[in-house]
């Protein structure tokens, strides 16, 4: 009897962890930064969530099928090399300094993933305190916390769970 590989477990994933901070940050910068009404918000948004949702079913798909888990990882990669292309050109459009790869700045970003690998779980995205369910990062956009990051639910308005950072 054939074995099948193992699939899943993709949540504690450096990859996974790293494109659901990608997905979090590009709808807190369009946010903030880009024209609710730009059609450049949709392709970040969509561009960023397609890197995170075919990481996991490329993952699921790894126990009955190498190909497919391959051919979703690809496209998860080119939707996140479709994103940083989105990035560049709102920083070209606006006159604005790009990162060399030998700045500091990249560098940090690329020690991440070191990061991760080494202490995995001070890099988790937390569960939710009141419903247990995943937490996204959000900013605040009134009140007297307005431009302070959180962690809020991702199932709000049913639920108000929040973690202060």
């Amino acid at each position: 009897m054939k074995k099948f590989r193992p699939s899943g477990g993709y949540r504690d994933t450096c990859s996974f962890q790293t494109a659901t901070i990608i997905y979090d940050a590009t709808v807190w910068f369009c946010e903030k930064f880009v024209d609710y009404r730009s059609r450049t918000v949709d392709q970040m948004v969509q561009a960023a969530r397609s890197g995170r949702q075919n990481i996991a079913e490329g993952s699921r798909a790894a126990a009955t099928s190498s190909q497919t888990e391959l051919r979703l990882l690809n496209v998860a990669r080119a939707s996140l090399e479709e994103l940083l292309l989105d990035y560049e050109d709102f920083l070209r459009h606006r006159r604005l300094p790009q990162w060399t790869a030998d700045s500091p700045e990249a560098s940090a970003v690329r020690g991440v993933p070191r990061e991760f690998k080494n202490n995995p779980s001070a890099h988790k995205i937390p569960s939710c305190p009141s419903c247990g369910g995943q937490m996204t990062l959000r900013t605040a956009k009134t009140g007297k916390n307005a431009g302070n990051s959180f962690w809020g639910c991702t199932h709000y308005p049913d639920c108000k769970g929040i973690l202060t950072i």
